[in-house]
């Protein structure tokens, strides 16, 4: 797991459903990052390596520095992992969604790092005010 990382990902993960139920958004964005690539690692290089490219994208493009060159680098190799991604999985998985990676490093440049536009503080502060308003006084 990253440093500093505090979720326990067991109390979200059901054996028998074979899921994980339940994780924030940030479990999420850890378990992309760093799990789902440790995970698939045993399958076939055509299949494991783009899945590894689509994790090293999302943990470059939240980095805490991100250079102009990175940036370049990543505009160029971003559609060709989703053409590999889209030979792998079957059409039925794509969706609006699984392309908006090809412009998120646009809206990297315009907008800066992506950690002050984050939801995470956000996220958690709505579920503390809607369960405090939740009781009656």
């Amino acid at each position: 797991m990253p440093e500093g990382y505090a979720s326990n990902l067991g109390k979200w993960a059901y054996m028998n459903k074979g899921k994980f139920i339940g994780m924030k958004s940030h479990d999420c964005h850890v378990l992309m990052e760093t799990l789902i690539p440790i995970a698939f690692s045993h399958l076939h290089e055509s299949i494991w390596k783009p899945i590894i490219e689509i994790s090293l994208f999302f943990k470059d493009l939240c980095s805490e520095k991100l250079l102009e060159s990175s940036l370049d680098k990543m505009e160029e190799n971003i559609p060709v992992t989703t053409t590999k991604l889209e030979k792998i999985f079957p059409c039925g998985f794509f969706d609006v969604m699984e392309h908006l990676p090809i412009h998120l490093v646009q809206e990297a440049r315009l907008g800066g790092l992506v950690q002050i536009r984050w939801m995470y503080l956000f996220e958690i502060f709505t579920k503390l005010y809607i369960f405090t308003n939740s009781f009656i006084y």
